[in-house]
Order: C-alpha cells, then sequence, then structure tokens
C-alpha cells in the first residue's frame, strides 16, 4: 500500500522512487498511446472480417477518440480531488477489461461499444500518470522528467503499429488489442512503489451538467464529420446532430463560467502561455494523428504493403525521437519552449508535405524514409518543451487540471482531424477507401501539413520563453468552499 508524500518529500529522478514513478508513468501512458494507434493498421482486416463500412470503421478509431476527449477534463478533477495514483490505477484497470471485450467483439457493434469502453479508462490514465510526474519530482528534475516520459511512452505510437501489424498477418486482428496487458500488469505492479501525491481539495462536487455537454457536444459534431460523406451534408441525419453538437458546445462556455464546481474552469485560461500552448496543441496533434493513419491506409491500400510493413513504415521515427527528445527536454529548461517547439512542428510540417509524394510506384527509401526522419526530429524537439510549456503556465495544485487540458487538447485535435479523414479524401457513400485514396491522398496530406504550419506561427506569436523555473502567474484560492475548484484570484507567485 502507498503512502502519501508530504510536499517538502520530493522525490529525485534518479531515486529509486523515481525510477519506479518513471516507470509506472512511462507504462501507462504507453498504453493509452498504443490503444490510440495500434487499431489504424487492423482498419482493413477488421473491415473485412466485420464486414463493416467507412463509417463503421471510422467508428473504432473516433468513438475511442470520443470518450477520451469528453472525460479527461472531469478526470483531472478527480485526480486533483481524489489522488493521481488512485485514479491512475482505476483508469488502467478500465483500460485492460476493455481490451479483453475488444478482443473478444462479434461485431462492429461491439468493437465500437468496447472501444469507448477502452477509451473512458484511457481518460483516466495519461493526464493523471503526467500530473502524478510532475507532482512528485523535485522542480529542477521536472523538465528532464517530461523527456525521459515523453520520449518512451510515445514510442508505442510507431512501434505499436508495427507490432500490431506482425499480429493482422500472423495471427488476428483481434490479437492487437491483447498488445497492452502486459503493460498494464507491469504498470500495476510499478506504482506498488509509488507514493499518493497530496488531494489539494476537500469536496467534489461533480460538473454532471458540463459533462453532459461535452459528450453531446463532441458526439453531434463527430458524428456529423463522420456520417457526411456518405450522406451529404444537407440529409437531416448529418445536419440535426451536427447543429446540435455546436448548440451544446457553445453552451458549455457560459455553463462552466456560472458553475462553482465546474469541469473545466476558464480561469485557467486567464494565463495567455496555457491557452496559446492548448491552441497549438489541437493544431498539431490534429495533423499529426491524421497524417499518420492515412499513411498507414495509403501503405496498405495503395502502395501493396502489408500490414507489418504499413506498421513499420514510421518506425524510424521512434528512433530519432528517442535520441531527440531528452535533450529537448534539457534545452527547454534552458532556452525556454518557443522556438524549440516552432522549429519542431515546423518540421513535422515538411514531412507530412513530403509523405504526400508516397504514392504507388514509389520507393519506401525516397518517399518515406527521409520523411519519417524528419517526423522524429520535429516530434522530439516540440513534444518535452510544449508540455513543459503548460504545465509551468499553472500552480502545482492545478496541474491534474492542466494535464487534462492540454491532453483533451491533444485528443480533440485528433479526433476532429480523423473524423473528418473520409471528406479530406473525398470518400462518397458508394466508395471505399481504397478508392478514395488514389486521388485524394495527397490533398488531404496538404491539408494536413497546413495545419501544422498553422500550429507553429501561433506558437511563435503567442508563446513565450519564460523559463518553467519562473512561475507562470498563478491561480489560488481565495477562500476554501465546497466544490471542486476553489473560488479564485489571480497573483503572481513569487520564486
Amino acid at each position: 500500500m502507498s503512502t502519501v508524500v508530504a510536499p517538502d518529500e520530493l522525490v529525485g529522478l534518479r531515486s529509486p522512487t523515481g525510477v519506479a514513478l518513471i516507470a509506472a508513468t512511462v507504462l501507462a501512458s504507453m498504453v493509452s498511446f498504443l490503444d490510440a494507434n495500434v487499431v489504424n493498421v487492423a482498419v482493413p482486416a477488421i473491415g473485412r472480417d466485420l464486414g463493416a463500412g467507412v463509417s463503421g470503421l471510422q467508428w473504432t478509431l473516433t468513438g475511442y477518440l470520443l470518450s477520451v476527449a469528453a472525460l479527461l477534463l472531469l478526470s483531472g478533477a478527480l485526480a486533483d480531488r481524489f489522488g493521481r495514483r488512485r485514479i491512475l490505477v482505476i483508469g488502467l484497470l478500465v483500460m485492460l477489461v476493455a481490451s479483453v471485450f475488444c478482443a473478444v467483439a462479434p461485431s462492429i457493434e461491439t468493437l465500437i461499444v468496447a472501444r469507448v469502453i477502452q477509451g473512458a479508462g484511457s481518460a483516466l490514465v495519461v493526464p493523471t500518470s503526467l500530473a502524478l510526474l510532475n507532482g512528485l519530482l523535485r522542480i529542477p528534475d521536472r523538465a528532464r522528467g517530461i523527456g525521459v516520459w515523453a520520449a518512451v511512452a510515445t514510442v508505442g505510437t510507431t512501434v505499436g503499429p508495427y507490432a500490431g501489424g506482425w499480429l493482422v498477418d500472423h495471427a488476428s486482428w483481434r490479437s492487437v488489442f491483447l498488445l497492452n496487458l502486459p503493460l498494464i500488469v507491469a504498470g500495476l505492479l510499478a506504482l506498488r512503489w509509488v507514493p499518493e501525491t497530496p488531494t489539494g481539495r476537500q469536496r467534489l462536487s461533480p460538473d454532471v451538467l458540463g459533462a453532459l455537454l461535452a459528450v453531446l457536444g463532441l458526439g453531434g459534431v463527430i458524428y456529423a464529420l463522420t456520417e457526411a460523406s456518405s450522406a451529404g451534408w444537407g440529409a437531416a441525419s448529418v445536419l440535426v446532430p451536427g447543429v446540435l453538437g455546436v448548440i451544446a458546445l457553445g453552451g458549455l462556455v457560459p455553463v462552466e463560467r456560472r458553475l462553482r464546481a465546474p469541469m473545466l474552469r476558464l480561469s485557467l485560461f486567464a494565463s495567455r502561455q496555457f491557452t496559446a500552448t492548448n491552441v497549438t496543441t489541437v493544431l498539431f496533434y490534429g495533423g499529426l494523428a491524421a497524417a499518420g493513419y492515412l499513411l498507414v491506409l495509403q501503405c496498405q491500400l495503395q502502395l501493396g504493403y502489408s500490414a507489418t510493413a504499413a506498421g513499420a513504415a514510421l518506425i524510424p521515427s521512434s528512433v530519432v525521437f528517442l535520441l531527440v527528445s531528452p535533450v529537448s527536454g534539457e534545452l527547454v529548461a534552458r532556452l525556454g519552449p518557443r522556438w524549440l517547439m516552432v522549429a519542431g512542428i515546423g518540421t513535422v510540417a515538411v514531412s507530412v508535405v513530403w509523405l504526400s509524394w508516397a504514392q504507388p510506384g514509389a520507393s519506401y527509401l525516397l518517399a518515406i524514409l527521409p520523411a519519417a526522419l524528419l517526423w522524429g526530429l520535429g516530434l522530439g524537439l516540440a513534444v518535452a518543451p510544449l508540455t513543459a510549456a503548460v504545465l509551468a503556465a499553472v500552480s502545482d495544485d492545478d496541474l491534474g487540471e492542466a494535464s487534462a487540458v492540454n491532453d483533451a487538447a491533444s485528443r480533440l485535435g485528433g479526433l476532429l482531424a480523423i473524423a473528418g479523414v473520409p471528406l479530406l479524401v473525398g470518400a462518397g457513400s458508394g466508395d471505399g477507401l481504397a478508392t478514395a485514396l488514389a486521388d485524394g491522398y495527397r490533398p488531404a496530406m496538404f491539408v494536413l501539413a497546413g495545419l501544422c504550419g498553422l500550429a507553429a506561427l501561433v506558437t511563435a506569436v503567442f508563446v513565450t520563453d519564460r523559463p518553467p523555473s519562473t512561475p507562470a502567474p498563478r491561480i489560488v484560492p481565495a477562500a476554501p468552499h465546497h466544490g471542486c475548484a476553489p473560488a479564485i484570484t489571480t497573483e503572481r507567485s513569487t520564486p
């Protein structure tokens, strides 16, 4: 059983507890990243086996991402109230059970439901693991710890599809959902040596209305994006949920502003750094997620790659990422995040443009490998500074919510971009993905590169180079009262 660490008992990165902390948070986050990306390479096999069309296959991806994005903010509040380690354990157990259900799903509808439950578990995992890491490490070790976490945890985004592709070719698509079980067990074991963080609030009043509006809003918009390619934008089945989704999302801000215990504390966005970094996150991770998905589909459906080969296409990027990300974590402590982020995101944009030339007849060595190396370099430069920037913009008491907001931003970007993939490639009601990709792949990749370029521009204009060691304007309680979030005043904390 874990103990609760006192604020003056923060751990060093290389201490035994620090090593266990890194291991637990890396494994937990890798589970979530793996589940978000490993399905990409199994999409064609799932479609053949379950007889699913474009819409059903899209929902196996967007159902998971929708659940994650809708529940992340509530997850951050739960972690700050009940303890980050406790919520992390619960999230891992939910993912374990849901993964088994995914593996035995008899129909596409059952698989979609299991993926939604899996996404709910993931919503509890990633922001909580990062908040636990940042909340337990000593301040001088935090940027370096985030760099290590980012380097190792996100390996699942590229190595996972390769392992999943091998399983699709040599076993079954069902086995890809069991890849994360050893990681979950290992993460739970490592957490036995990790202390609990102190909780900062006395009572929690769940924001039921805010959570409901988020689910309905995102669900309506994503449903419209997913179905519009087949039914058309003028169809009532597309127009009605789309409009209702926009109305629900529009009502979320005034509702959250009035509540004493909101799911999304708008006061966090009083920091320009926090707001700009999250806007960058939506744009950057949206372009990144959809580009990776499209590349895997292009490799299998147009270039004739096996599932294994398609999953391996971006593995070189992981090698570069592993080498660059820890260095980037060190540099951000000295230089600040701004220009590291601009350089990294801009490099990814160039990589996506290069990948647009991966057409039938093109060789891997010329069309994909150089772009994959640039992809890894860009991610290595951008991820640690982006994460450090958003967490440095809030006080330690708000790390759980800030991490959840930023992870929600990344998942929201990926969710919207992937939901829009059929529209981007021009998949109509009678077209499969293979037919649509023939003419739509390159224009779609140009659009996604443009999203990354816009993210770099937002960073250059609005993100500052305040070192993480210099506290940002922080939100502190004016007086205790009941609810998830305290009444707030904004003040400049002292170093």
